[in-house]
């Protein structure tokens, strides 16, 4: 049985993490039975989640995690693509990795408001003495990271409005990135849009994607595809 560790359901979302949300889309691409544990970054093999555990194999890192997956049990995710569509999808991943991550994360972290309503409550379980040190800790790592969070906050917008624009160029009116159906592209581009769409958080970065109808559509119909169970918001299950 595959173990996927994960952080668990938070802010409106399968997983607060985009990089565990594209592994549980894959998984269930894949047709792959799998269970999931809770976990915290320390308890990888390469300091970050997700991380799978197959029989004691383990393997971390989701890009790893589904190269692992497809050369284990004989899968292609992105079965049916050209040569040319592939180079594309893994230029739309890089894409949406690198430039939508970052702002995301910024969006989350660097608006006291958002911070104090979602990453600041991981630290309540902590010593009451040490948790407003916990949090100021992690903060200024997250300030002194390189990327977004070194941009002001228009650029870090512009960065998804590029990208969201790129996107939108891209879907046109498919229901998926390359067709009719989902390949593993679509993994990481729905969990990073669902991510800033979410409305546990307000932020410029997410009234930006709103404004992208074919995006929001898109993001309500991989999650009714893939978690038909999650809550989503009313405004948002509308554009479907």
């Amino acid at each position: 049985m595959i173990t996927l560790f994960t952080y668990g359901p938070q802010f409106g979302l399968p997983d607060p993490s985009p990089f565990v949300t594209k592994t549980m889309v894959q998984l269930a691409m894949a047709g792959l039975d799998y269970e999931t544990a809770p976990a915290m970054p320390t308890d990888s093999p390469k300091g970050q989640l997700p991380f799978i555990n197959d029989d004691g194999v383990a393997v971390a890192d989701s890009t790893f995690i589904r190269a692992y997956l497809e050369d284990r049990y004989g899968l292609d995710l992105d079965e049916g693509l050209s040569m040319l569509e592939r180079a594309h999808a893994w230029a739309i991943e890089r894409m949406v990795e690198d430039h939508l991550r970052g702002p995301m994360v910024a969006a989350r972290w660097l608006i006291p408001e958002n911070f104090e309503r979602g990453p600041a409550r991981w630290f309540d379980a902590a010593p009451a003495e040490h948790r407003d040190a916990m949090r100021a800790g992690l903060l200024e790592a997250i300030r002194a990271a390189r990327g977004a969070p070194r941009h002001t906050a228009d650029e870090q917008v512009n960065l998804g409005v590029r990208t969201f624009e790129a996107l939108t160029a891209i879907l046109g009116d498919k229901p998926f990135l390359f067709g009719d159906r989902p390949t593993g592209t679509d993994a990481v581009t729905f969990a990073m849009l669902a991510g800033i769409l979410t409305p546990y958080f307000d932020s410029p970065l997410r009234e930006a994607a709103e404004r992208y109808p074919t995006l929001v559509a898109y993001t309500v119909r991989m999650m009714a595809r893939f978690f038909p169970k999650q809550a989503w918001s009313a405004p948002l299950a509308n554009a479907a």
